[in-house]
């Protein structure tokens, strides 16, 4: 079966880019097209299944791990999926949202929320990440047609102006923390709602963001992509950054470009 190829321009308008710099993300409608997901999809589910990082009944895990199935470096695992990971549609837009020359791959990793999944709780992506700039961007798309009841995504709504809140990790506690700042500096709260396959939303790395649980009997199938800007170098790693430096920028060290076999320049303007 020949895959489709994923790198032709999407339209982007100026609107988008100014939602996304001013609330930290945006969604974009049919990034790509149903058919081009499905060709895509079973290697996916395939792939997220063999590699997910917890195998444990869904009652056995504690919150985190009830929130989704997650596997990581999935295109380097099969080499079928190189094309969806390393899609230039998909980096070209991620580097005219952060308004950047070119952009390189931190790492893919699927999300699959299972039928009666737990909440996703609030949490900033860039808290893991050993990287010495706020030009960051994950795309979160949509395998399957996603209804309310199979947990859209919701965000602060410009919490990434703050950048790093302090609070390390995903779990009950950075729940419980962001909800009470939420409450206290009145932030508000986009949510996404329901999207359709091969729709995506990006958001920046230090937007607080969540999930709402998995109440339908179906799997809530997505794949997300981290970029970041093209030139980074590398930060002196927090103690929770230490196996993301290992696992995403093998071999540097701070101060370094952060640019490896495993960060790939997928689009540069020229």
């Amino acid at each position: 079966m020949t895959l489709p190829s994923l790198d032709s321009a999407h339209s982007l308008s100026a609107a988008d880019v100014d939602a996304f710099r001013r609330c930290g993300h945006v969604r974009l409608r049919a990034l790509a097209s149903r058919e081009e997901v499905l060709a895509y999809k079973p290697l996916i589910d395939a792939a997220t299944d063999l590699f997910r990082h917890d195998k444990r009944p869904l009652g056995e895990r504690e919150t985190y791990g009830k929130a989704f199935q997650q596997a990581t470096n999935l295109w380097r695992r099969d080499s079928r999926i190189e094309g969806f990971t390393l899609a230039r549609r998909f980096a070209r837009v991620a580097a005219k949202l952060l308004g950047a020359r070119g952009v390189r791959l931190y790492h893919d990793q699927a999300l699959y929320k299972e039928p009666g999944g737990g909440a996703t709780p609030w949490h900033q992506d860039q808290t893991y990440w050993p990287l010495e700039t706020t030009a960051t961007i994950t795309m979160w798309m949509p395998l399957v047609d996603v209804s309310w009841a199979m947990g859209p995504l919701r965000f602060v709504r410009g919490s990434h102006v703050v950048g790093d809140f302090g609070m390390p990790g995903i779990g009950d506690d950075s729940d419980a923390f962001f909800d009470a700042r939420i409450r206290a500096d009145g932030f508000a709260i986009d949510e996404v709602g329901p999207m359709t396959a091969g729709d995506a939303s990006f958001h920046a790395g230090w937007t607080v963001h969540g999930a709402h649980p998995n109440s339908s009997g179906e799997m809530r199938a997505a794949m997300t992509i981290i970029y970041f800007a093209d030139g980074a170098r590398v930060a002196a790693p927090q103690p929770l950054q230490r196996g993301d430096l290992a696992a995403w920028l093998p071999g540097l060290a701070p101060g370094d470009v952060a640019a490896t076999a495993l960060n790939p320049l997928l689009y540069r303007r020229d």
